[in-house]
């Protein structure tokens, strides 16, 4: 099968064309696994950090793309949850051990042995992909191919993230950061929140042009002061430096949540400017995001399809995959970047 293949790390800036076309073996699905033929994959932030080493693979060469639509080729032994044709997504939670207490608890997000598709294990930037089909979720007939690809993980996570700030309808709740996570946020929030005013934290003007289209009740850029003090914020940035101006934001009691696998080193100096009594007394919190789970994801599907949620997306053909990488390293981006890998 046609992949595009991850080879050795690199820094993008050096190397913008760290994946390399290949002809490699086509998977095949163990016993409780379903071979998909991919249709699309969404291209996310995390990407980027498996590159260049913040989180990397466990193994190269490997095969990235953690946001993939495909229909059902094959099955393996034992598999019997899915019918061939059957089109299912697959996000960044692709198996967890479901004995540990995390598990137990509902928290397989935390599980000691998660497994993140697309880097412990071979993802979609590819014509062919083998899942645990317990962690594939059918695509409700709402959405296109295209369309349902950012929601497994951008959509997924930001859904993750309002349901960790505990807003309540008719608070003010902040997104710092507009892309695909925040883009596709803005308008579930609008419609399961319709009290909730959203501001928005963007330093590109066509972000902030389209948060404000999208309902946001006020954008700015990420130095400005909104106009009133919010009661949670979402953090959707790869940098430490809108951390440590979101806090100032925040009402007494205020939560912020940052939604990142990793945040970049360079940038870490912005914390040590930190006032204790303006930014963090009076009981403001900050709680991360890690990873999701399979609740998460079919939860953010279904509120899409009841909220009529049509995703932003610019297509891609599977071999320019390393364009849609730089496009979003680059920033700026609108919506969400997707591979038509069966195109």
């Amino acid at each position: 099968m046609k992949a595009m293949v991850l080879r050795a790390l690199a820094d993008l800036q050096e190397n913008p064309t760290p994946l390399v076309a290949a002809e490699v073996p086509r998977p095949v699905p163990g016993p409780g696994e379903v071979l998909l033929r991919v249709s699309t994959c969404g291209v996310c932030h995390t990407e980027l950090d498996e590159i260049e080493g913040r989180t990397p693979p466990p193994r190269l060469p490997a095969i990235l793309g953690h946001q993939v639509v495909g229909r059902v080729a094959a099955t393996g032994p034992g598999s019997r949850r899915f019918r061939l044709g059957d089109r299912v997504g697959v996000g960044w939670i692709g198996g967890a051990c479901g004995r540990c207490a995390f598990c137990a608890n509902g928290q397989e997000n935390l599980c000691p042995e998660f497994v993140a598709t697309g880097r412990d294990a071979d993802g979609g930037y590819a014509e062919y992909m083998a899942a645990r089909e317990d962690f594939a979720c059918p695509i409700p007939p709402a959405f296109a191919d295209a369309e349902a690809a950012p929601l497994l993980c951008a959509g997924a996570i930001g859904w993750r993230s309002l349901r960790l700030t505990g807003i309540q309808d008719g608070q003010r709740l902040g997104l710092t950061g507009f892309g695909a996570s925040a883009s596709l946020l803005l308008p579930l929030v609008r419609h399961a929140l319709p009290a909730t005013a959203v501001y928005v934290f963007a330093r590109d003007p066509g972000q902030r042009r389209l948060a404000l289209e999208l309902g946001a009740a006020w954008a700015g850029a990420t130095a400005d002061a909104p106009p009133a003090r919010l009661h949670a914020i979402i953090d959707t940035t790869p940098a430490w430096t809108p951390v440590a101006r979101a806090l100032r934001h925040l009402e007494p009691g205020g939560r912020l949540v940052i939604n990142a696998i990793r945040k970049i080193d360079a940038d870490k100096e912005a914390l040590l400017g930190l006032d204790y009594a303006a930014d963090l007394w009076l009981e403001r919190r900050i709680c991360s995001v890690a990873n999701v789970t399979r609740r998460d994801v079919s939860e953010c599907l279904a509120a899409a399809a009841a909220a009529a949620l049509r995703p932003r997306v610019t297509l891609y053909p599977l071999a320019a995959a390393n364009t849609a990488l730089m496009e979003i390293r680059r920033g700026g981006a609108l919506g969400a970047q997707v591979l038509e890998v069966d195109a």
